[in-house]
């Protein structure tokens, strides 16, 4: 189970960091070209904190227990982002965007092994 709990976690991490740098460092204008346009329905702002929040996740879901520095953050970091994608969901949801609701219960379920895995099952105190 640990090594599979790791494994996921390896996977959300990369995806979504290379997801939260995208965010940061493109223009909206390449950002709607890249993953849509849901993009126009947020400020640039908006955008970068939400690319911020998925980089953040992402060390969050590897640095605290790879580091045994506060492990308690990594299902943090699970949790954080089913709420993230519960959100996004509904947003691609309203907009009619089934695929792009599709990946985002994906990686929710992703997300929801690790907190549940991460908390519960092997807890990391």
């Amino acid at each position: 189970m640990n090594i599979a709990l790791w494994i996921v976690q390896g996977l959300l991490a990369a995806m979504f960091l290379m997801a939260g740098i995208m965010k940061l460092s493109q223009p909206k204008a390449t950002l709607k070209e890249k993953i849509g346009d849901w993009i126009d329905d947020f400020s640039l702002s908006s955008i970068r904190v939400i690319g911020l929040l998925e980089l953040l996740a992402a060390i969050g879901l590897i640095a605290p227990m790879l580091l045994n520095i506060a492990p308690i953050l990594t299902p943090l970091a699970g949790a954080g982002l089913v709420l993230t994608m519960l959100v996004a969901a509904v947003i691609h949801a309203r907009r009619s965007e089934n695929k792009e609701v599709g990946m985002n219960v994906m990686l929710l379920g992703l997300a929801a092994f690790v907190f549940v895995g991460r908390m519960y099952l092997l807890p990391v105190m």
